[in-house]
C-alpha cells in the first residue's frame, strides 16, 4: 500500500524524480523553480493587463525580481542596484539618446514615460531601491540574532554635519524658499548619508569587497567604453559636442585608474589588476571624452596623493618607474600648450583652467571661465549678507551681476562651485561642519590604511580616502555635490572603511597570537 491515494510521500517522490531532477535540482534548490513559475506568470499577467506593453510587464518583472533577492541576499540586491547607479545617465548627454538614460532611473516615477501615470509617485528608482534593501537588511537583524549594528567611522562629525543640513533645510523653508528645489538640493547628500550608514552593515568582508569593485570595474568600464565609441564614430574627434560622457562619469573614472595603481604598487597578484589592464586603454579614452576640467584637476591631484601616501620605500620605487611617463608627459604639455591641434585637447583644458583663456583662440572655455568669475562675485555678496547661518536650501543666492542664460533650471539656487554653495547655504557653520566630517573621514581612513597588511584590501584602503578628495576637488569646479550618481558611489566607498578597520584589527590579533605563541614556545625551549 506505499503507493496508495492515502500516501502521501508518493507525490512528493514523483515530484522530486520527474520534476527537479530533470532539472537539475533538488529539495534545497527547488524554491527556484517556483519563483521562475511565479516570475513567469507575473510577467504573463501584466502584458495581458497592459496590453502587451513590454516596457511597464519587464518594469515590473525587475520590481518582483529585486524585492525576492532583497530579502533573499542584500549583499547581492546592493550590488544590483550600486551597478544600476554607475551604468544609467542622470542627464541627458547633448546629441545622444542611449538606453541608459531612456530607462530614467534617476526621475521621479511619474516623470517616467513609458509607466502609466501615478500622480502620487513622487519618489525616484533610487530611492526604491534604497528604501527595499534598509528594509531587507533590518528584516534580517531581527530574524538573525547573529548580524550586528556596526558603527559607522567619525559618527559624531557625521551627525553634526547631516544635522546641520537638516536644520539649513528647515531654516531654508522659514525664510521661504521653494520646497521642491530644496529637495533637489540636498537629495544627493541624503544619498551619500543613506550609503554610509547601509554598506558597513551588508559589507563585512574581503570576498564582498571584491565583488562590489568588480561591479565598479565592469559598470565604470562600459561607461568609458561607450563615451570611446562617440568619440570614434565622430571620427576621432569630439565632433564639436562639448562632451560625449555624462559630467559624473570621468569622476568615477579616477579612483578605478588609482585601484589600478594601487594593485601595481602593492604587487597584488589579483584578476582585477588585469582585467584593469586589459581595458586601461577605454577607460583613458572614456575619460578623454569626457572632456571635463574638473576631472583633470582632480587626476592630478589625487595622483599626487597618491604618491604621497605610498610608504617611502615604495613612493621612491613609484618615482623612478613612472619618472619616464612624467618625462614625457611633460614634454608633451611644453610641446603643446599654445597648440589648436585635436592631438592637444588635454593640455588646452587643463591650461583653461590656469591661466585665463584668450576669447580668440578659445572662446568657449573664456566664456565659461567668466560666467564662473561672476558666479562667485554673487555667491561671495550672499554669504556677506548671511555669514552665520547662510540662506538655507530652496532660496536663490543674490545676483547683484545677471548671468547668462544658460540650460539649467536651477541656475540661480546651484552654483558651479560646490563648496562655496555650502557655505551660502549652511553658513559658516555648515561649512566647519561638512570640512570637519570629511576631513575626520579622511584622517580615520589613512589611519586605517597604514595599519592594515593585506596588499589588496591597502589598496581598497587608499582609494577609500582619495576617493573623498577627488568628490572635493571636483566640486569646487562643476555641480558634484548634488549629482545623484557620484554620491552614491562615493557614499558605498566611504561605507567600506569599517570592513577595512575591522580587517585591520584582525590582521594585528593574529600577528599578536602568532607573537605570543613564538614567546611560549621559546620559553619552552630555555627550559
Amino acid at each position: 500500500m506505499s503507493t496508495s491515494f492515502y500516501d502521501v510521500s508518493f507525490p512528493i517522490r514523483w515530484y522530486r524524480q520527474f520534476i527537479l531532477q530533470p532539472l537539475g535540482l533538488d529539495r534545497e534548490t527547488a524554491p527556484v523553480l517556483w519563483l521562475l513559475i511565479l516570475f513567469s506568470l507575473i510577467f504573463g499577467l501584466s502584458l495581458w493587463h497592459f496590453n502587451g506593453d513590454v516596457p511597464v510587464s519587464t518594469t515590473l518583472l525587475y520590481v518582483s525580481c529585486f524585492l525576492v533577492l532583497a530579502v533573499v541576499r542584500p549583499d547581492i540586491a546592493l550590488y544590483t542596484f550600486l551597478f544600476l547607479v554607475v551604468l544609467f545617465d542622470q542627464f541627458e548627454v547633448a546629441g545622444f539618446e542611449p538606453v541608459t538614460f531612456q530607462v530614467m532611473f534617476f526621475n521621479n516615477i511619474k516623470e517616467i514615460v513609458y509607466l502609466p501615470e501615478l500622480e502620487p509617485a513622487v519618489f525616484n528608482p533610487v530611492e526604491f531601491h534604497i528604501v527595499i534593501i534598509a528594509l531587507s537588511w533590518v528584516i534580517h537583524y531581527f530574524i538573525n540574532s547573529q548580524i550586528d549594528f556596526r558603527p559607522i567611522p567619525v559618527w559624531p562629525a557625521f551627525i553634526l554635519f547631516m544635522g546641520w543640513f537638516g536644520l539649513s533645510f528647515l531654516y531654508g523653508m522659514m525664510q521661504g524658499g521653494d520646497f521642491l528645489v530644496a529637495l533637489w538640493e540636498v537629495r544627493a547628500v541624503f544619498y551619500l548619508a543613506m550609503m554610509y550608514l547601509l554598506v558597513p552593515q551588508i559589507i563585512r568582508t574581503k570576498k564582498q569587497i571584491n565583488i562590489l569593485f568588480w561591479v565598479f570595474i565592469a559598470a565604470v568600464t562600459i561607461k568609458a567604453i561607450q563615451g570611446g565609441m562617440r568619440f570614434i564614430s565622430l571620427g576621432f574627434s569630439t565632433g564639436g559636442y562639448e562632451t560625449l560622457t555624462s559630467n559624473e562619469d570621468p569622476v568615477l573614472m579616477i579612483p578605478i585608474i588609482i585601484f589600478l595603481m594601487a594593485l601595481l604598487v602593492f604587487k597584488t597578484n589579483s584578476a582585477q589588476r588585469t582585467m584593469l589592464f586589459i581595458f586601461l586603454l577605454p577607460i583613458l579614452l572614456g575619460f578623454y571624452a569626457g572632456q571635463r576640467r574638473a576631472s583633470y584637476a582632480s587626476l592630478l591631484i589625487t595622483i599626487a596623493a597618491f604618491l604621497i601616501l605610498l610608504p617611502p620605500k615604495v613612493q621612491w620605487s613609484f618615482v623612478k618607474k613612472t619618472f619616464p611617463v612624467a618625462l614625457v608627459l611633460g614634454v608633451y604639455g611644453v610641446m603643446y600648450w599654445n597648440s589648436d591641434e585635436p592631438i592637444a585637447a588635454p593640455v588646452q583644458l587643463i591650461k583653461s583652467g590656469i591661466v585665463t583663456p584668450d576669447p580668440e583662440e578659445n572662446l568657449r572655455h573664456y566664456y565659461s571661465n567668466l560666467y564662473r568669475e561672476i558666479e562667485n562675485y554673487n555667491l561671495s555678496v550672499t554669504a556677506q549678507r548671511e555669514p552665520v547661518l547662510g540662506i538655507g536650501f530652496g532660496n536663490a543666492y543674490d545676483m547683484p551681476v545677471e548671468l547668462a542664460n544658460i540650460s539649467f533650471p536651477l541656475r540661480d539656487y546651484i552654483p558651479h562651485n560646490q563648496l562655496f554653495w555650502v557655505y551660502i547655504k549652511t553658513g559658516a557653520v555648515g561649512f566647519m561642519l561638512f570640512f570637519f566630517f570629511f576631513n575626520a573621514f579622511a584622517f580615520r581612513g589613512v589611519a586605517v590604511y597604514t595599519r592594515l597588511k593585506d596588499p589588496y584590501l591597502k589598496a581598497v584602503a587608499l582609494v577609500v580616502v582619495i576617493a573623498v578628495l577627488n568628490q572635493l576637488v571636483v566640486s569646487y569646479f562643476d555641480v558634484m555635490l548634488t549629482f545623484y550618481r557620484n554620491m552614491i558611489f562615493l557614499g558605498c566607498l566611504m561605507g567600506l572603511l569599517p570592513a577595512l578597520e575591522a580587517a585591520a584589527d584582525e590582521e594585528e590579533e593574529q600577528s599578536q597570537s602568532r607573537d605570543q605563541e613564538y614567546l611560549e614556545a621559546e620559553g619552552e625551549d630555555r627550559t
